[in-house]
């Protein structure tokens, strides 16, 4: 047994949780005791909190010369909307892929607009004659400050974000060459994933093009059919007593049984393309190299998008971290190891133990480690891989929690980015900006209960009027606006990154206060994949909530309206236009999130991926072939649209009456021979359904009887070719926000016909 891995194993993680004191937890728990003696002092009428406010007040009712409006017609103070965005406008035009300079630009300006507006916003806009109005107007403040400083740290962090592609063609030549190919050995780490999906993978992994690499099927759950499987496709079977540290240990174990060089890991659902070690292997040719990230893809729509009806239009939730954040965490040398689509260099891994086993996120403090002993961890922005995307809304939440309460558990353990040794300035900064990230549900949390607050408590957080705001923060808005799909390199517009990260916050917000709380409380939850459903579905334990939030901000609404309408003076009454705005806003996200919550019937288990291959046909008892082109694939079956008409076969008078009725009309199976003459690939089948409604009819087909070799040919051709996982750019901002309103208005669930749902089913 190796000693760096015998050494991590026998440290377990339960030791450092009971003799580590929470120290993140008390620093917590005595800031909110202090705000709230603060609070009730406040309330009770005490002198010296009771003047400061006073002072407080009287100074935000003088501003600051600086801070003073124009003596100009509101028309005027448009000027500085119209020229910023005018600048910022044209640098995205004239550069539609951000360079150093552009970006550096724009994120002057933003960086610039987000100073004027904090500083309007902290001396000139608060509401503190009175504790109550006080404590919403200051806890306001503090919100915006948060996420303000979170979204600056990430503009500066961007000034410096590295390409790689052309580095990985000059090394990859080395590689082709045969004059760097160091052994590979691939892990595929499972837990109670689905054989069928396994499968796919190890036959992915075997199908690298790469000649010193051996694949490993991890079992943790000791299955007779996984291993059966890995016999069947001649991989490496390990599986271990039981099931301590989780993944982490998995690995670990693993680790203590092979010898390779390298160490590249691929979760089970994810399936390299042939290239894949190819482009990431040359960078270790740097001895100080220790880690190679690529982005994870999907081959099948994001629950939100698939509920929503708009697969193939936005893409999925992880873009904005693979395109936007991994990209100047790398610059950074920030860099966040991902869990899987990874290679890493095995001596390092010794160094520092092994994969981290204090944490559920053993991927992310692996990658700190890695660093702090001063190895470099580099992140390739290639698509060489694809998995599967959590397949429910709540199966989405369970990860997202998981990745939360990982993450966050650096606050209490010795892997802690913000005390470990060995990090530099930057690198720690990059750290905070994903660590303070995910305390912004909590944040949004409170946005979104602000109307009610406006409606029920009569508060007014905000001391403003219209010229203010089309002054100070419509020019930080509308550039905010233009630029946000810019810098995030198409993977998110801002609308729609508002509906990402409203729908999960309270529950995410609950998972935040528990991990601050008891950290280490519950273990790690794999995310259920490959499931099948015939029903809609609905989550009564997270929409519920929403659904009251939803009814008491329409009351919030028409109190906002009638106070609106009613009040003489709105200038004695600064801000109340707000809560009118605010609560419509409000409305409408919740409106979405509740669609969201709705999910689809997914009848079939595979995915089916469009993809064109030219296909011969042979009908049972007919000697003439015939000829089409595939509209969608699967390992199951295949669409195609024929080029020719069947002549006299199924096309009597009953059966046309009935295919002009129905998209697809199902017929007794008939026994076909396919070729798909690109891969040289024979199949056999029958045809299940079939559509006539077009110039040629279309055919569906499930596979009969596939071998082995058979089943490698199909996987390799649907998820293994290189290049095959595209970017899909997100819709501008005005198509987003017409995309949004189509869907309160047509519901996928009601009016999508494809959806077949016969009853709504609690989960």
């Amino acid at each position: 047994m190796r000693s760096g891995f015998a050494n991590q194993l026998l440290k377990p993680p339960f030791l450092s949780k009971i003799k580590r004191p929470q120290t993140a937890t008390l620093v917590i728990l005595g800031a909110i005791a202090c705000l709230i003696a603060i609070a009730l002092g406040w309330f009770s009428g005490s002198g010296a909190i009771a003047h400061f406010f006073s002072q407080v007040h009287r100074a935000q009712q003088q501003s600051p010369f600086w801070l003073e409006l124009p003596d100009l017609p509101q028309k005027y103070l448009w000027m500085p909307t119209i020229i910023l965005a005018a600048i910022a406008f044209t640098v995205t035009k004239i550069c539609p892929k951000p360079t150093p300079v552009s970006r550096a630009i724009v994120v002057g300006i933003l960086l610039a607009l987000t100073i004027r507006y904090l500083l309007w916003r902290s001396v000139s806009t608060l509401n503190v004659g009175d504790p109550l109005n006080g404590i919403f107007s200051l806890g306001l403040l503090w919100v915006e400050i948060y996420i303000l400083v979170i979204g600056s740290i990430q503009l500066y962090l961007l000034l410096k974000t590295p390409e790689r592609n052309a580095e990985a063609d000059r090394l990859e030549r080395d590689v082709l060459a045969g004059q760097f190919l160091p052994t590979v050995d691939i892990l595929i780490p499972t837990y109670d994933e689905p054989s069928f999906i396994l499968r796919r993978t190890v036959i992915g992994c075997q199908a690298l093009d790469y000649p010193h690499k051996t694949v490993y099927l991890l079992d943790d759950t000791r299955r007779p059919e996984v291993k059966q499987l890995a016999e069947e496709l001649g991989c490496h079977y390990l599986t271990r007593p039981d099931n301590f540290a989780a993944k982490a240990g998995n690995l670990n174990h693993a680790l203590e049984f092979t010898e390779g060089e390298l160490v590249a890991v691929f979760d089970a659902d994810f399936i390299p393309t042939k290239n894949f070690l190819n482009r990431t292997v040359g960078f270790f040719q740097d001895e100080k190299m220790a880690l190679v990230q690529t982005p994870q893809s999907f081959y099948n729509p994001d629950p939100i998008a698939r509920n929503l009806g708009l697969e193939n239009i936005i893409p999925p939730e992880e873009e904005v971290f693979y395109r936007q954040i991994q990209p100047f965490k790398d610059g950074a040398g920030s860099l966040l190891c991902a869990g899987t689509s990874f290679v890493v260099r095995r001596t390092a891994l010794e160094r520092v133990g092994g994969f981290v086993t204090e944490s559920i996120s053993e991927d992310y403090f692996t990658g700190i480690r890695l660093s702090a002993v001063g190895y470099k961890m580099v992140y390739l922005n290639e698509k060489l891989s694809a998995g599967l995307a959590a397949e429910t809304i709540a199966e989405h939440l369970t990860q997202r929690t998981r990745w939360a309460r990982g993450t966050l558990q650096a606050f209490f353990i010795d892997s802690n980015p913000l005390t470990i040794p060995g990090l530099t300035f930057r690198q720690r900064l990059g750290h905070l900006e994903g660590l303070l990230y995910w305390f912004t549900s909590i944040s949004r949390v409170f946005l979104i209960l602000m109307p009610l607050a406006y409606a029920f408590l009569g508060v007014v957080p905000l001391r403003t009027d219209g010229r203010e705001l089309l002054y100070f923060f419509i020019p930080y808005y509308c550039v905010s606006l233009l630029t946000f799909s810019w810098l995030n390199r198409r993977s998110r517009s801002a609308f729609l990154s508002e509906i990402y990260a409203f729908f999960p916050c309270f529950p995410l917000a609950f998972e935040i206060v528990k991990v601050m709380l008891n950290p280490f409380d519950g273990g790690f939850k794999v995310t259920k994949k490959g499931t099948q459903k015939d029903d809609l579905q609905f989550s009564w334990k997270l929409g519920l909530p929403i659904i009251m939030l939803f009814f008491a901000t329409l009351i919030s609404l028409f109190v906002n309206w009638q106070r609106w309408s009613t009040v003489a003076n709105l200038d004695a009454f600064p801000g109340v236009r707000l809560g009118l705005i605010w609560s419509v806003y409000n409305l409408i996200i919740l409106a979405v999130t509740l669609l969201i919550l709705i999910d689809i019937p997914k009848p079939d288990g595979y995915e089916w991926l469009a993809l064109r291959r030219v296909v011969k046909l042979k009908i049972d008892g007919q000697e003439t072939p015939i000829w089409g082109v595939t509209n969608s694939m699967s390992e199951v079956g295949m669409e195609v649209a024929l080029t020719q008409n069947l002549g006299g076969f199924m096309d009597s008078d009953r059966l046309m009456k009935k295919c002009e009725k129905s998209t697809f009309y199902p017929i007794s199976q008939i026994a076909v021979n396919l070729t798909i003459l690109d891969e040289k690939l024979s199949l056999k089948g029958a045809i299940a359904h079939y559509n006539c409604s077009g110039e040629f009819p279309t055919l569906r087909v499930a596979f009969e009887g596939v071998t082995v070799a058979q089943h490698r040919k199909l996987v390799e051709m649907l998820f293994c070719r290189p290049g095959q996982w595209k970017d899909l750019e997100s819709p501008g901002e005005l198509r987003s926000l017409w995309l949004l309103f189509k869907v309160l208005l047509k519901p996928r669930f009601l009016c999508d016909r494809n959806v077949r749902a016969i009853r709504v089913s609690q989960v």
